[in-house]
C-alpha cells in the first residue's frame, strides 16, 4: 500500500464511480473504491471496467462504522483523502461522533463529503426557529443529534410539517450533513490545529443518476469535479475548511 491512500465511499456507480476515475488518473497514490456489498456494478465487479480504461482502483467492501477497519488502515497511511457520500439519520452521539473517527486518525488528509443543492434550498423552507439553531455557528453534535432525532419522530407521527421542518427525509438528513461537516471542521481547528486536515461539505450539481433520472443537466463526471477539487487541495493550504461549496466555490449557508 502507497503511504498516499484516497477512500471514495459509495462508489460502486454514479459520482462515486466518476470519482475514483479522476483520482485514478490525477491523484499520486492507491485508490480505493469501496462499497458495501458486491454484485453487478459494485464492488469487484467494476474492476474491469476500470481497467479497461487502464485505470486500477482497490477494491474494498467495508462498513463505514467499522473503527477497527480505519484503525489497521491508518498503521500505514500518512495521508488521506476521503470522499464521503452519506445519509445522515443519527439516532445517538455514538453515531454521529463514529463518522468523525476517519479524521481523528489522518494527519495531511482532506475530508469531503458529499450534500445536495437540496439542503440550502431545504433549509430555507424550515421555520426560522429550525434555521436559527442549524446556522448557530456554535452548534453542537449533541444538539444536532437532537434536531436530528427530533424529525425523524415527528415525521413518523406525519407532523413534521407542521412542526416547522421541510418535506423529505432527503433533505433534511443532507442539512444535517452539512452542519455535521462545520461541527468536526470546527473541532479539527480546535483540537488539531498543525494537522494540516482540511473538512469540507459540497454540492456535485443535478447529476444523471439512478436517484436524479436521465434528464439532469450534469454528467457524473461533471458532477465529480468539486468533490475531486476538494480531495487534491495543495499540501499545506489552509482554506477551505469547515465550507460548503459548489462548482468549486464556496456557497453562503
Amino acid at each position: 500500500m502507497s503511504t498516499r491512500v484516497a477512500v471514495v465511499t459509495g462508489s460502486n456507480k454514479g459520482i462515486g464511480l466518476a470519482t475514483v476515475r479522476a483520482l485514478c488518473k490525477e491523484f499520486e497514490g492507491d485508490v480505493y473504491l469501496t462499497a458495501r456489498n458486491c454484485g453487478i456494478y459494485q464492488g469487484d465487479a467494476l474492476s474491469p471496467l476500470l481497467f479497461s480504461i487502464r485505470l486500477n482502483p482497490l477494491s474494498e467492501i467495508i462498513d463505514k462504522t467499522d473503527y477497527g477497519y480505519r484503525l489497521r488502515t491508518g498503521a500505514v497511511v500518512s495521508h488521506l483523502l476521503y470522499i464521503n457520500d452519506i445519509k445522515l439519520y443519527a439516532k445517538s452521539e455514538r453515531d454521529i461522533d463514529s463518522l468523525i473517527h476517519t479524521t481523528r486518525i489522518y494527519s495531511n488528509g482532506r475530508v469531503v463529503n458529499v450534500s445536495s443543492m437540496n439542503c440550502v434550498s431545504g433549509l430555507k423552507k424550515c421555520s426560522p426557529d429550525l434555521q436559527q439553531r442549524f446556522r448557530n455557528e456554535n452548534i453542537t453534535e449533541e444538539e444536532l443529534v437532537e434536531l436530528m432525532q427530533r424529525f425523524v419522530d415527528e415525521a413518523k407521527k406525519g407532523e413534521h410539517k407542521e412542526r416547522g421542518w421541510t418535506d423529505g427525509a432527503y433533505t433534511v438528513s443532507k442539512i444535517g450533513l452539512t452542519v455535521l461537516s462545520v461541527i468536526h471542521a470546527r473541532r479539527l481547528t480546535k483540537e488539531r490545529p498543525n494537522d494540516g486536515i482540511l473538512l469540507n461539505a459540497c454540492c456535485p450539481g443535478w447529476v444523471r443518476t439512478d436517484m436524479a433520472g436521465p434528464t439532469a443537466p450534469k454528467s457524473p463526471d461533471e458532477g465529480a469535479v468539486t468533490p475531486v477539487y476538494l480531495a487534491l487541495l495543495p499540501s499545506g493550504a489552509k482554506e477551505p475548511h469547515g465550507k460548503y461549496l459548489s462548482d468549486k466555490e464556496v456557497q453562503p449557508w
